[in-house]
């Protein structure tokens, strides 16, 4: 045996050890062998070093597994070129089956061949369509280049040019299946490359339009004809029509369908070109409800639904959102019209459609359908009611019904309630749990239509109490039932409490002993717990005494429990007995209560503390300690909520809390800060923690009759006002002390920023010369904090005469120096209101995007490519800095880079419309590498595009998915610092985050890249961990983003 099948042999029995270390380097070290141009193998070697390394691709530890397929992935790219020299000829054989097949491996070679090898492939197909082959070799070529374009992605967009024409030309030829395929070409191009198809869009919804109502074979003019007693058709005759089109050599259905699928996709896409849709695109899918094939009617209404979707979705500014509602508002008489007839059809399918577009309806534009419910309701009651109809109809009916009733007021559907009922209690005795489940929910819904709450009607619910009652009843005593059904009844019955107890004087106390049973159940104690708060703060005061002992006893033990959702509902439930039954709670059974109350106040989780605080202060009377709160005001995480809850307030205050010495809570809450300077062990109060005290004692300080405070930024907002009653003698003397007083000049500024924040424009003419002069003396002053405060004086002086003011104020920009100028841009800001100003139409080359869009959108084909600039790195503005015998990098324009992020943000919320999302994407894309802060950034805004342009970012997902990888798998070296650690934790967790947002998108498991990435986070037991606590725990779902503070 050679010296190197000797080594190599030696390799491959290491990597058979048990021991992950051996495996991983003896992995490593074959791979280095197996690069080097000297190393041959016999065939029996070459033999067991590939049998190994496929072994490997299943080992259990994540690096040994990705070396393996790193190896494979390098040594399987040399036979791309050989594999596709050996493909195409296939795509010309006379089997059928053999091109298809030679198809599909093209597909899947496509996604990772280089893109000289793409190009190849692609100019071979045009090469040979354009010959003008047979019919069949066409639809070879057509469907070829369909299936290279979905798995391709954006590579085939620069051949469209080309491409286009080609398939344009091929959907004359009188051939059904090879149109089929022109159009689903057409729907791959769309998806994958809508940015390069915007020259052929107009041309592409043409030939949808024209062929999506191809239909030679039937005659659709006769049935337009008919009513709505077409239904009652006999059976046999219906069969008869059936048969009589339903052609077996008839493949026309097949160019509709794929036609439609094609207009799908440019309403998924295009959402710019949604207004346009409405007028062209709506009407067509409107008439074509009457098509005859089942799966072409389905994906009409597909179709329909995602208009519909994309009318909702949360991209749109106001003013467009309106437009398109009204267009589709326009659009529901007939809608409507064509959908009620096929509620009654006798084929599930069609009526699966219709209720699933109606309730894309009733989502996207609550309370369209309300003139229309007495058409509707027919269907509803034929499904619920009909013996032939599957159980899957039934749920989807009772699904729809309760999307209606949630979306319309009550009022729409009294008048119909003697229909309504009886087949939705049928389904509640239905043997399927799940239909049971549904209908409760519906019986829950209709109850607050019988009697909404603050609505007074003339509706009498009595006739139908009874019956409600005694069925949910029945549901609510068994206990062998679906631990769904249990939880919909406890809260069906709830609510029939809550809104018609009066009626029920002699079964409510029947049915709060049942709650407290299902307190006292592990599987139903939280459903039963919001059911009794429900029930508490009903405005019927249902009398819930004979359970109140015993129910606060549980709650309390429910505040011991390890689990947040519980507590959360157990603090509500005991606000609400607190507030609306304190008559009715003795002392001694709030104790178990108050027990337990101290040990909430966490600063792990500052949630519960603040809905503790709430409760606390509804509880004070009974019992209240200071110090519970202590270790929670020395806390750096105290968020404003908390720290701005009632228990802070001057009606607890001034409540029997204060019975104890003012000294003595001082002393209490000081104790922290005095223990800490003296301690031992050196531990050090956080900043944070004196702001929370202070609030703390200024709250007790104002609540204290012995004691008044005067604050020196409560005395400069007091001489501000002052100046406003008397302009003429205050505010020169305010201008004179600005200018005298430099230590005093801050809070002076403040008095002046309220004079001109108070006082009328009209008053304040006269004096806006010497204002706006002073102003401009201190504009360049070093103390940033008087810069701004300067320049919110000039924005709100600006407003007094925007025509006048607005142009001297940007005339500043010119000025030399560039703190005049930031004050100046501040000052800008500072012009822009909330509601509408004379100064608005002067803003439109100045305004943010952040509070008033509509003036900035018509500009932003000036103002992107300088934002855009804005975004890249600038050497020139990075320098080294020396720190003894270390250097500092030091980059000057990381915070103009942040802030051109941060306007990026903005835009997706209030100028989508008006963005390239692919040339957005680059900026996106380049700011992945970028510093910390810019990395945080563009994680959330990648998250935020998930969710509002899911296509194009998959366009995108193999360039993005590169930068998030390299974050999520980077280490910190062993000897970093404590913050070191926890800042790249922190940037894990959030590319992590986008990740999971990726990972949600329907078709992201197309992507090669993505779907390595996935499965190296699934074996990593590092990433994965990170990955589940994303999806089960912070985000509440994989899709849920975080929102940036824009403020």
């Amino acid at each position: 045996m050679s010296s190197v099948s000797y080594h190599i042999s030696n390799l491959l029995e290491k990597m058979t050890s048990t021991d992950k270390d051996f495996r991983f380097m003896a992995t490593n070290d074959l791979m280095l062998e197996l690069q080097k141009d000297s190393i041959k193998l016999d065939e029996d070697s070459e033999r067991r070093v590939v049998t190994m390394l496929l072994k490997l691709l299943e080992d259990k530890n994540g690096e040994v597994q990705n070396l393996a397929v790193k190896w494979l992935s390098g040594a399987l790219v040399s036979f791309h070129s050989s594999l596709l020299s050996s493909l195409l000829p296939q795509l010309t054989s006379p089997r059928m089956a053999v091109r298809k097949r030679s198809i599909l491996a093209l597909g899947h070679l496509v996604p990772c061949c280089s893109p000289a090898l793409f190009s190849q492939l692609t100019e071979h197909l045009m090469k040979e369509l354009a010959k003008g082959p047979p019919t069949s070799m066409t639809r070879t070529y057509i469907q070829c280049l369909a299936t290279i374009s979905r798995q391709g992605g954006h590579r085939v967009g620069e051949h469209l040019e080309k491409l286009i024409p080609m398939v344009v030309k091929f959907t004359g030829v009188e051939d059904d299946e090879l149109r089929e395929y022109c159009f689903q070409a057409f729907e791959a191009f769309i998806r994958r490359c809508p940015k390069e198809m915007s020259p052929h869009i107009a041309t592409v919804t043409q030939l949808c339009l024209k062929y999506m109502t191809f239909d030679p074979n039937y005659n659709y003019d006769d049935n337009e004809e008919e009513d709505e007693d077409r239904m009652d058709i006999d059976d046999e005759l219906e069969e008869e029509s059936d048969d009589e089109y339903s052609d077996d050599d008839d493949m026309s259905w097949k160019v509709r369908r794929s036609s439609i699928k094609c207009l799908e996709a440019l309403i998924s896409t295009r959402l710019d070109l949604l207004l346009s849709f409405y007028s062209s695109i709506c009407p067509a899918l409107l008439a074509r409800f009457k098509e005859r094939e089942e799966n072409v009617r389905a994906d009409v209404f597909t179709a329909f639904s995602t208009l519909l979707r994309q009318t909702r979705v949360p991209k749109q500014t106001l003013h467009f959102l309106n437009k398109l509602c009204g267009d589709l508002c326009v659009q529901v008489p007939a809608t409507v019209k064509a959908l009620h007839r096929q509620l009654k059809e006798k084929s599930i399918k069609f009526r699966q459609g219709c209720f699933c577009l109606l309730t894309e309806l009733a989502h996207t534009v609550p309370g369209a359908l309300e003139e229309h419910i007495p058409a509707l309701i027919p269907g509803i009651v034929f499904s619920l009611t009909d013996k032939s109809t599957l159980s899957t109809m039934r749920i989807d009916a009772l699904s729809f019904f309760n999307v209606l009733l949630l979306s319309h007021p009550p009022q729409a559907f009294q008048p119909h309630m003697q229909v309504l009922l009886p087949p939705v209690i049928a389904c509640i005795e239905d043997t399927f749990y799940k239909i049971t489940s549904e209908a409760l929910l519906v019986i829950q819904h209709l109850v607050k239509v019988m009697r909404p709450q603050g609505q007074a009607g003339g509706f009498d619910p009595k006739p139908f109490v009874k019956e409600v009652f005694s069925v949910t009843m029945k549901r609510l005593k068994a206990t062998d039932i679906d631990q769904e059904v249990k939880e919909r009844a406890i809260s069906c019955m709830g609510h029939i409490v809550c809104h018609l107890g009066d009626h029920l004087r002699a079964e409510v106390q029947a049915v709060l002993a049942i709650f407290l049973e299902r307190l006292k159940n592990e599987i139903t104690r939280l459903t039963a717990v919001r059911t009794i708060t429900l029930i508490a703060a009903s405005p019927l005061k249902i009398d819930m005494s004979p359970i109140l002992p015993e129910a606060l006893s549980v709650l309390g033990s429910f505040l011991r429990k390890n689990q947040r959702a519980l507590k959360l509902g157990t603090l509500a439930c005991l606000t609400a007995l607190v507030t609306h039954h304190a008559a009715s709670i003795k002392p001694a059974a709030l104790e178990p209560v108050l027990s337990e109350l101290p040990t909430l106040v966490d600063e792990s989780d500052m949630h519960v503390s603040q809905v503790q605080a709430l409760n606390r202060t509804s509880t004070y009377q009974h019992k209240y300690y200071t110090r519970d709160y202590n270790p929670l005001l020395s806390s750096p995480l105290l968020s404003s909520p908390l720290l701005s809850s009632p228990l802070l307030s001057s009606p607890l205050l001034s409540s029997p809390l204060l019975s104890s010495p003012l000294s003595q809570l001082l002393k209490s809450l000081m104790e922290p800060f005095h223990r800490s300077q003296s301690s031992a062990d050196g531990s050090i109060v956080h900043r944070q923690s004196y702001h929370s005290v202070a609030h703390c004692v200024a709250a007790l300080s104002s609540a204290s009759p012995k004691e008044t405070p005067g604050t020196s930024g409560i005395s400069s907002c007091a001489l501000g006002s002052m100046a406003v009653g008397c302009l003429s003698d205050y505010l020169p003397f305010l201008l004179k002390e600005i200018s005298a007083q430099p230590r005093r000049q801050y809070l002076l500024l403040h008095s002046l920023k309220e004079v001109i924040s108070v006082c009328p424009a009209s008053s304040l003419s006269p004096h806006v010369e010497s204002v706006w002069a002073l102003l401009f003396q201190n504009c360049e002053c070093q103390e940033e904090g008087t810069r701004n405060l300067v320049a919110e004086c000039l924005g709100k002086l600006t407003l007094v005469n925007p025509a006048a003011l607005l142009p001297r104020l940007k005339q500043q920009l010119k000025t030399g120096s560039p703190l005049a100028r930031s004050t100046v841009v501040t000052a800008i800001k500072f012009t822009i209101v909330d509601h509408p100003a004379p100064i608005d139409s002067l803003l439109k080359d100045c305004i943010a995007a952040h509070n008033k869009p509509s003036l900035i959108r018509g500009l932003l084909g000036r103002v992107l490519p300088h934002l855009y600039k804005e975004t890249q790195i600038r050497k020139d503005l990075i320098r080294e800095v020396e720190m003894g015998p270390f250097k500092h990098t030091v980059d000057d324009g990381l915070d103009v880079r942040k802030a051109a992020f941060e306007c990026m943000y903005s835009l997706l919320d209030s100028c989508l419309e008006g963005l390239d999302i692919l040339q957005f994407l680059d900026h996106v894309e380049e700011g992945l590498k970028d510093h910390y802060d810019i990395r945080m950034l563009t994680f959330l805004m990648l998250a935020r595009l998930v969710s509002l342009c899911p296509a194009a970012v998959l366009q995108r997902l193999d360039r993005l998915v590169e930068p998030l990888k390299a974050t999520v798998t980077t280490k910190v070296k062993a000897g970093s610092v404590k913050q070191e650690f926890e800042k790249q934790e922190e940037l894990r967790r959030s590319a992590m985050r986008a990740v999971a947002a990726l990972l949600a998108v329907p078709e992201v498991e197309r992507s090669p890249s993505m779907a390595e990435f996935a499965n190296q986070i699934k074996t990593s037991t590092d990433m994965a961990s990170i990955y589940q606590s994303i999806k089960g725990g912070e985000g509440g779902g994989i899709g849920a983003t975080e929102s940036m503070d824009m403020s």
